[in-house]
C-alpha cells in the first residue's frame, strides 16, 4: 500500500477522504441516537437508518448522472452539496422537528450512492489499473477503523455537546474533502462519451452487468451471499442474550473485535488479488463468512470472538474484490453507472436480509439461523471460487515452456542481413 501512498494525486484523494469518511463513520448512528433521544421510539430511531438505505432505488439514475461531468470537478461538488445538506440539522429543537432528521437522512443516503460512484472513477482516473487493488485495499483498511472508534465517538459527542454538534462536525469534515481533493490534476485527456437516448444510458450500468462474465457471476455469488449474510445483524444480539446469558451491551465488545478483523482483512486484500484475482478474493470473502456463522451456532465466548474476526476479515475482502472488478473490467465512461448500479444491486438483498433476519429470529431458534447463513454462504463461496479463472490475478507471470523452444521464424530481410554481416540477431 505504500506504493499507491507515493503518488502525490492519490495522497491528496486519500487526505480529502479522512476527513469525508471520518464525517460518515460518526453521522449515521448518531443521527438513529438522536431521533431515539427526541422521540423515545426504537421503531423511529431505526427508520433512520431506512431512510438513508431507502435512495438505493434511484442508483441507475445517480449513475447516469455522475457518468456525464469529469470526475474531480463533480466529486469537489458532490462535497460541498452533502456539507449543505446537513445544514437544516441546526433547526432541529424537539420530537415536531423528527422530520428534518429523516428528509436529512433520505437525502444524505442520496449523496452518499453519488459520491461513491463518483469516487470509483476517480480512482480509475487517478491509479494506474495495477495498483487499483492497493488503493481500494488502504481505503477499506481506513474505512473498517473508522467503525472503531467513528459511531463510539458520534455517541459521546451527541451526549456532550448535542445533535447541532454532529451536524457541524460532518459540515466541517465534507467542505474539507471538497478542498483537498480541488487541487488534484485535471486530467489531461477525457474520454469520449458516447451519447445515446436517455433510457438507454440509464440502463447502460446493468447492461454491463449482465454482459461481462466475472461481473456478472460476482454479483449474483455475492447477492445469494447477502440475502442471508444480513441476518447476523439480529442474530448477534440473540446470540449474546440467550447463548452468552450477557448483556446486549456486549455486542459492542464483539463489534470492536470484528473491526480488528476488517482491518487484517483490508491489510491482505491487495496481496490476496494480485494471488488469487478479484473473483477469488472475493470468493475467499464470502466463504470465509461460513466457518465464522458456523461457529457462533455454538455458544462459547471463544469460539464467538474466532467467529466475529473472521466475520471481520470477510468484509473489505469483498469490497475490495468487487470494487477492483468492477474499474478494471469496465470501461471509463460507464464506471458511475455500473458502481451505482452495483451497490444497488448489492444493498438490495442485503435490506431484506435484516429485515428477514430481524423476523425469522422471533420464531426460530438463533442457532437454526446462524447454522442456514453457515450454509448458503458456502455455497455461494464455492460458486465464485469455481468462477475465479474469470479474473487473471494481477500478480501472475506467464508460465515458462516446459518443452524444447524452437527457434521464432525469421523474416527474409533478416535472412538477407545475417548473410552479408550486416546484422545478427539476438540470442532469444
Amino acid at each position: 500500500m505504500r506504493t499507491v501512498l507515493r503518488r502525490p494525486d492519490f495522497r491528496l484523494l486519500f487526505g480529502g477522504l479522512l476527513a469525508s469518511m471520518t464525517a460518515e463513520s460518526i453521522l449515521l448512528l448518531a443521527l438513529a441516537i438522536w431521533v431515539k433521544d427526541l422521540t423515545g421510539s426504537n421503531g423511529l430511531a431505526g427508520a433512520t437508518i431506512f431512510a438513508v438505505i431507502a435512495p438505493m432505488m434511484l442508483a441507475p439514475l445517480v449513475g447516469w448522472f455522475v457518468d456525464r461531468y469529469p470526475r474531480r470537478p463533480f466529486f469537489v461538488a458532490a462535497n460541498v452539496v452533502t456539507a449543505a445538506l446537513l445544514t437544516p440539522l441546526f433547526t432541529v429543537r424537539d420530537a415536531g422537528d423528527v422530520w428534518v432528521v429523516y428528509l436529512v437522512a433520505a437525502l444524505y443516503g442520496l449523496s452518499s450512492i453519488t459520491l461513491g460512484a463518483a469516487l470509483s472513477g476517480l480512482i480509475r482516473e487517478l491509479v494506474p489499473v495495477e495498483l487499483l487493488a492497493e488503493a481500494n485495499g488502504l481505503l477499506q483498511t481506513v474505512r473498517q477503523g473508522m467503525r472503531l472508534i467513528g459511531p463510539l465517538a458520534g455517541a459521546a459527542l451527541y451526549a456532550a455537546l448535542g445533535g447541532w454538534a454532529l451536524a457541524g462536525i460532518g459540515t466541517v469534515g465534507f467542505l474539507t474533502a471538497a478542498v483537498v481533493v480541488t487541487a488534484l490534476p485535471t486530467p489531461r485527456q477525457v474520454p469520449p462519451t458516447v451519447r445515446l437516448r436517455w433510457p438507454a444510458e440509464l440502463g447502460a450500468g446493468l447492461r454491463h452487468l449482465a454482459g461481462e462474465p466475472a461481473l456478472r457471476r460476482a454479483l449474483l455469488g455475492y447477492g445469494l451471499g447477502s440475502l442471508v449474510m444480513g441476518f447476523s445483524e439480529s442474530l448477534i444480539f440473540a446470540y449474546v442474550d440467550q447463548g452468552l446469558n450477557r448483556d446486549a451491551a456486549f455486542v459492542g465488545v464483539l463489534v470492536t473485535v470484528q473491526g480488528v478483523g476488517g482491518l487484517l482483512g483490508g491489510l491482505c486484500s491487495p496481496a490476496l488479488i494480485r494471488r488469487l484475482g478479484e473473483v477469488g478474493t472475493l470468493a475467499a470473502g464470502v466463504a470465509f463468512f461460513s466457518p465464522a456463522a458456523l461457529a457462533l451456532a455454538y455458544p462459547d465466548i471463544r469460539l464467538g470472538f474466532a467467529a466475529v474476526l473472521l466475520a471481520g476479515v470477510s468484509i473489505p475482502l469483498t469490497m475490495v474484490g468487487l470494487h477492483t472488478l468492477i474499474q478494471r473490467r469496465t470501461p471509463p465512461t460507464l464506471v458511475g453507472r455500473v458502481a451505482a448500479a452495483t451497490q444497488a444491486v448489492v444493498s438490495g438483498p442485503q435490506a431484506f436480509s435484516i429485515g428477514a433476519g430481524a423476523l425469522l429470529v422471533g420464531f426460530l431458534d438463533y442457532r437454526v439461523l446462524f447454522a442456514l447463513v453457515g450454509l448458503a454462504t458456502l455455497v455461494a463461496g464455492t460458486y465464485l471460487w469455481r468462477g475465479r479463472h474469470l479474473s487473471t490475478p494481477t500478480g501472475t507471470r506467464r508460465p515458462k515452456p516446459t518443452g524444447p523452444v524452437l527457434p521464432a521464424p525469421r523474416r527474409p530481410a533478416e535472412d538477407a542481413a545475417g548473410r552479408s554481416g550486416a546484422h545478427r540477431p539476438s540470442p532469444r
